[in-house]
């Protein structure tokens, strides 16, 4: 598929499974509990990385599986349990939290008998209580053949019920009441064995089915509840609702959304009829998968056509559902209908609702729900505070963010890690290093430790900053934690490399993921055609969205705004126009990320009257304010070198209320630079330091060049210098620029001494790097010494350009020396081998017309 060309399908098929439905391999246990401590210094990054991926590969998690088909043939895991001790098989698992750890639980069921002591049913026979307790009692010392067998007979000829059957789910629902679960377990098993699936099954599934199901899920062992379903579907029996609701709810438990909806098609296709539960359920996993709003409205649309009506849960989750894509109308919308139904606001539905008009960026309306909320008898928690948290933080107003944070301690919510993890990530993006690490420390200081999003956002902070040492320390203190690299923890990883233009680290990276046995998602593909894009290969990242959609992958809001910037920084604005229209045609509502691209892609395409007709559309308000687009209007500013436009974008900014960051004061520092206001770079520079920002390498370079082009090489020096003394890194781009200063000002002495420097720092000079001192020599008529430098080039695999020989023909013709510059023309052929005669014509010609 050609760029040109580029087109994504607005309407897709539901996703298909992305795994064997009914098998899942033994998981290894993660501990829960981590602590910090010190590692060994690495000093390459992806050798350590893949070191300890070849020593320690990853246990395959709940979303690592490739395709298949509903069924396959497969081990019955739960007919064997019998063959190994209990303790081996039903060992306890706890799931790691990720992302969706922040989010409320939606319609988390509310047991009236929680709290009080179990009562067991009053259909459950005596000899069925007498076994109940015994297996209660720890201090006794059985035998399950003698405990269990006392139930034989309860169910035989003329019984009015089954007793058999309502003692065995007595039994189990007692023992899980008492948190024993394996013994449970146990019990199921043995009763299984001895009295066979027909009796215990009956009705495809029964009540036992259902609860078995339910342990197994909350114990992990998500491939055993399948293959239990499974073992029904192969003796013929028409799984009922509960079971298959039970083995869906099992999936979306467990993070296997995709395994979720493939169980909920087959159940529909076999006539079974969805209960409300049932529903909300799979409202839920639209919700996680990021299904299109008009999928979600279509199921809900179904749900009333078969006669079944929302409840509470179902409004709350549709509120839920509506924080991806910033449907901030139509979670209002839905607050509405509900009340109008009849249905009161729980506190879950006000956190979801503060939810979505936080990541909506409506702060106005997230408070007003806070008072709401408050003023209807539900006092706000810790999920409350963490969203509007994370919504300050996201969009720079870490100030109040930080005021938030201390209004909750006044009321006695303690910080918990998300709270940490937050603000660390929002002081990571503004730049703020200093109060990132002053909150982390902190949160270890409280004793509240981390967990793998904290570690994620570590890596992210260090690979931002192209600190892959401390990066790859972090790393190796996420396993010495107990945890393991998670989806996140590969996608930050890629988009790290990708941003540095690591494009083979990038690959590496890939392939490393695919080896630990994670199956890529839509993130993983989004941040994949990201990290291409960046390294300069926007073909790569076209081959990488074909191969999303060839994975039966929907493109989502995130995978529209990744080529749209992937189409930006290739200043690609028709194409990426053309994405923009397909968006709103297709009912894919652009957000301000989209806008910025789009943004983008007229300022490297040079269209600056598109450029200014969008922007004058930002100001009017026909497109809705956001701190993220006045941010993007002083980027795109500065980069088309429009003073008036930049300074008025940072004015209104500010106006807003919203805190700049470090990219946007690098745009203002870069500006002011390449204009030589050094007055005003000093009081950017100053302005970042009263409040706390780390400069960058991006803001010492503005710096440089700055010093370079006004002649001050000392300070240009001095400023190379101060970078390194901060343990950044410098760049090519360091380096070049003072050779540059010095260059034009005829010290090639110290040219050549910045160059020895560049060399033992492991950077290879580029083109640029050698035209400057071909160029510097030029302009001092020291025309051997430009010719050996492009001997010196050309013997270490660097091929000079056009601008090379350009330079020299232009430097004799200045000094009226044409004579020399057609010998050196018509001779270039014994200093450069693989020059073209047509290049040689074109030098040629230019001479003459100089």
């Amino acid at each position: 598929m050609a760029v040109d060309k580029l087109s994504l399908p607005l309407r897709f098929p539901d996703p298909p499974p992305s795994k064997p439905i009914f098998f899942e391999p033994e998981q290894r246990k993660i501990p829960s509990s981590t602590t910090i401590s010190t590692s060994s210094t690495v000093t390459s990054p992806l050798p350590s990385l893949f070191r300890y991926l070849h020593v320690h590969p990853s246990p395959k998690t709940s979303k690592e599986r490739s395709d298949s088909g509903y069924y396959q043939d497969n081990p019955n895991l739960l007919s064997t349990v019998h063959r190994k001790p209990a303790s081996t098989i039903y060992r306890r698992r706890r799931r790691r939290h990720g992302p969706d750890s922040r989010t409320p639980r939606l319609g988390k069921s509310h047991d009236p008998n929680r709290g009080k002591p179990w009562i067991v049913d009053s259909r459950v026979s005596v000899r069925g209580r007498h076994v109940f307790e015994t297996l209660l009692d720890s201090s006794c010392q059985f035998q399950f053949d003698d405990v269990l067998s006392e139930l034989d007979g309860n169910d035989g000829p003329g019984s009015s019920e089954p007793t058999l059957l309502i003692d065995i789910l007595g039994i189990i629902e007692g023992l899980v009441f008492h948190k024993k679960q394996d013994v449970a377990l146990q019990v199921f098993d043995f009763m299984r064995k001895r009295h066979g699936d027909e009796k215990l099954f009956s009705s495809g599934g029964g009540p036992v089915a259902p609860v078995v199901i339910s342990i197994l899920s909350k114990e992990g062992m998500i491939s055993d509840a399948a293959s239990l379903v499974q073992d029904l579907c192969k003796q013929g029996w028409s799984v009922d609702v509960y079971t298959y609701t039970s083995l869906i709810t099992a999936y979306a438990r467990n993070g296997r959304y995709r395994d979720a909806m493939a169980v909920f098609q087959k159940m529909e296709e076999e006539g079974c009829r969805p209960t409300i539960v049932t529903y909300n359920v799979i409202l839920n996993v639209y919700g996680k998968l990021r299904m299109p709003w008009s999928k979600i409205v279509f199921l809900v649309d179904s749900m009333k056509r078969n006669g079944i009506s929302p409840d509470c849960y179902t409004y709350n989750t549709l509120i839920s559902c509506c924080r991806w894509d910033s449907l901030y109308k139509e979670a209002t919308d839905i607050f509405k209908q509900m009340r109008a139904d009849g249905f009161e606001p729980d506190k879950v539905t006000y956190n979801a609702l503060l939810d979505v008009y936080g990541k909506s960026r409506r702060h106005e309306e997230a408070m007003g729900v806070l008072r709401d909320m408050e003023s209807n008898g539900f006092p706000s928690s810790i999920v409350t505070y963490n969203a509007l948290i994370s919504a300050y933080a996201k969009d720079g107003n870490l100030d109040r963010a930080i005021e938030l944070k201390i209004q909750m301690e006044s009321k006695g919510i303690k910080p918990d890690v998300v709270t940490y993890t937050t603000l660390l990530s929002g002081f990571d993006k503004a730049g703020k290093d200093e109060f990132a690490l002053k909150v982390f420390d902190e949160m270890m200081i409280n004793g509240c430790s981390p967990n793998l999003c904290t570690f994620n956002a570590l890596i992210k902070m260090h690979g931002n900053r192209g600190n892959f040492t401390e990066m790859m320390e972090i790393f190796e203190k996420l396993r010495i934690g107990g945890f393991s690299p998670d989806i996140v923890t590969w996608n930050t990883l890629l988009a790290i490399f990708g941003q540095n233009g690591m494009d083979s680290e990038v690959s590496g990276i890939f392939k490393e993921m695919k080896r630990a046995g994670f199956v890529p998602e839509r993130e993983t593909y989004n941040t994949l055609i990201g990290a291409y894009s960046r390294c300069g290969s926007i073909d790569q990242a076209m081959v990488v969205y074909r191969r999303m959609l060839t994975a039966r992958i929907y493109p989502d809001i995130s995978t529209y705004n990744s080529v749209l910037a992937a189409l930006a920084r290739e200043g690609m604005w028709e194409q990426a126009e053309t994405i923009f229209s397909e968006m709103k045609d297709g009912k894919c509502k652009p957000n301000e990320h989209s806008y910025s691209s789009l943004l983008h892609a007229y300022a490297n395409g040079k269209e600056l009257d598109k450029m200014t007709y969008l922007m004058d559309q930002i100001y009017s308000g026909f497109i809705e304010h956001h701190a993220v687009l006045f941010k993007t209007l002083v980027l795109v500013s500065s980069k088309s070198n429009l003073l008036a436009q930049t300074e008025r974008a940072f004015l209104e900014l500010n106006k807003r209320g919203s805190s700049p960051d470090i990219t946007t004061l690098n745009a203002m520092v870069s500006i002011y630079g390449r204009r030589r206001m050094v007055t005003k770079v000093n009081d950017i520079l100053n302005f970042m330091k009263e409040r706390g920002y780390t400069p960058t390498l991006t803001t010492y370079n503005c710096m440089i060049n700055m010093y370079s082009h006004l002649g001050d090489f000392q300070r240009s020096e001095a400023t190379l210098g101060e970078i390194q003394a901060k343990g950044v890194r410098p760049d090519i781009f360091s380096y070049n620029t003072v050779i540059y200063a010095y260059g034009k000002h005829g010290r090639m002495k110290d040219a050549s001494r910045i160059f020895s420097e560049l060399i033992g720092s492991g950077l290879v000079p580029d083109i640029v790097t050698y035209n400057i001192f071909v160029a510097s020599y030029v302009a001092q008529g020291m025309f051997m010494e430009a010719i050996d430098v492009v001997q010196y080039m050309i013997k270490h695999g660097c091929r000079p350009n056009e601008n090379t020989y350009n330079s020299i023909i232009d430097g004799y013709c200045k000094l009226g020396r044409q004579d020399e510059a057609k010998h050196f023309t018509h001779n270039l052929l014994q200093l450069d081998s693989e020059t073209s005669e047509e290049f040689r014509r074109g030098l040629l010609e230019r001479l003459v017309k100089k």
